[in-house]
Formats: structure tokens, sequence, C-alpha cells
């Protein structure tokens, strides 16, 4: 199957690393015009000068800080004022880790701007366009907790489920404009915010980080953690005219990592 996504403009959020770099880079070689969005520039910077141009593309970056809300708003604001895009993923880096009993109600509240009214206010802005032009990708970066809650995230348990909701909501609603509204379970993938879990685990148990590592494979059917590089493959192919059918679903992609049905 031969995915094109030539003179498709691309969103992608939490782009300068990770599993967003990965999306970001599996749509421009698949054509689409890409515009980052992270918050260090000289990322950003690299990264527009590695992606292809031979469909004719032009990439573009914002630089943003998810954490500040109405700053972003503001950003993201003046972009939809010069700008229009077909495919919107929707990722931010994870709110702190920690159990129910370690986070505070305020840090829902920070939370709750990171990962469910950033997206919302972006996908508002997006939806004009899309809703014009009787076509939309609109896919969210979620988390497997939402199905199987994670004890050391609460904050994430919490909100990311809220998303998920409301991306099922929205789904019904643009359904008849041929938008799509997906979202991705996220399972363990070899990421900077793994590593960074994975090392708070292990002070926290007294142990290497190889060995939390280690534990964690072996929670997977496959016995490994994700390559980014498949994450891209999967957004790719929901960004795609080939997957038209495919809407308000919750995909996970986690080698076999959930239990639940």
């Amino acid at each position: 199957m031969n995915i094109s996504l030539i003179g498709k403009n691309a969103l992608v959020g939490g782009s300068s690393r990770g599993i967003g770099k990965a999306i970001a880079e599996q749509l421009a070689n698949s054509g689409a015009r890409v515009t980052l969005m992270a918050r260090t520039e000289e990322k950003l910077k690299d990264i527009i000068a590695s992606l292809p141009t031979h469909n004719g593309q032009h990439h573009d970056y914002l630089v943003v800080d998810f954490n500040d809300l109405e700053a972003y708003k503001t950003t993201i604001t003046r972009y939809f004022q010069n700008n229009t895009i077909d495919i919107l993923v929707n990722n931010t880096q994870g709110p702190k880790a920690g159990g129910a009993m370690d986070v505070h109600i305020d840090d829902y509240q920070t939370a709750f701007d990171l990962l469910f009214k950033s997206v919302v206010f972006t996908t508002e802005l997006a939806l004009e366009h899309m809703i014009k032009n009787r076509w939309g990708r609109i896919i969210n970066v979620a988390s497997v907790s939402v199905k199987e809650p994670l004890s050391y995230l609460a904050l994430s348990n919490s909100i990311r489920a809220a998303l998920v909701t409301w991306a099922k909501t929205l789904a019904s609603d643009v359904g008849p404009y041929q938008i799509t509204v997906n979202s991705v379970l996220t399972g363990y993938f070899d990421t900077e915010r793994i590593a960074q879990l994975n090392a708070k685990k292990a002070e926290q148990l007294g142990i290497p980080e190889n060995e939390v590592l280690a534990e964690m494979e072996a929670r997977v059917p496959v016995r490994r953690i994700g390559d980014p590089k498949e994450y891209g493959f999967l957004a790719t192919f929901l960004a795609s005219d080939q997957a038209a059918y495919i809407t308000g679903t919750q995909i996970p992609i986690d080698g076999g990592l959930l239990k639940s049905l």
C-alpha cells in the first residue's frame, strides 16, 4: 500500500523528540508539509533541515510551551490566522509522575490545561478549514493508561481519559464532514519520557535503571519496548485516505501490553 499525503498540511505537537518527532518525520516522508511544535527552537530547526522536500514541501515550526496555556493560545491563534491544516496531531509532554496520594488538587488543573484544554483549543481552530474542505484528520496521542491506569501516573490516567471520551464525542459530530478523529493508546516506547519515568521508579525502588527496563520489557508480550518509528507508521496511516472509514476509535500500540479487551 502506497500512502501519499502530497498536498496535505500537518501540524504536529511535541515534535522535537520521541513519538512526536517520529510522527512528523513519517508524515513528511509521505509527502505532507509539516509544521512542528515544541519548546526548543534549536531542535526544531535541526529537524526541519532533515525533513524531505522532494514533493515541493515547505516545512515550518512554532516555538510553544504547552505548560503556559495563555501564551500557547496566543501563538496558535496567530498561526491559524494565516495557515490552514488538514492533519492535526495533538501531542504534548506528559504531566508530572506520581500516585494519587502524591499529587495535589492544583496539579490536576495544571494537567487539565496541558493535556485537555490545549488540545480542544487547537482542534477548534483547525476544524474551521477541515469542515469547509470536507476532509480532515485529528489524531490524539493518548495512553494505554486510559484502559488500565498506571499507579504512578495519576494525573495522566485521569486527564487522558477525559481527552479520549471527548474525542469519541467529537468524532460523531464531525463525521458528516468526512473528518476522522482517533486516539492512539501509547504503550512503552523508547523515548526520553520513558527514560525519565524509569529513572524515578529506580530511585524509589532502590534498583538500577536497567532492571526497571528489563521488568518493563518482560511485561510486553513481544518482549521489547516500541521504536517511535512504528508509531509514526500508524499515525501516517490514520492520516491517509486509506483510513477514511476509521474514526472514533482508541487504538492501542503497545506490543500486546493491554490485557483488557
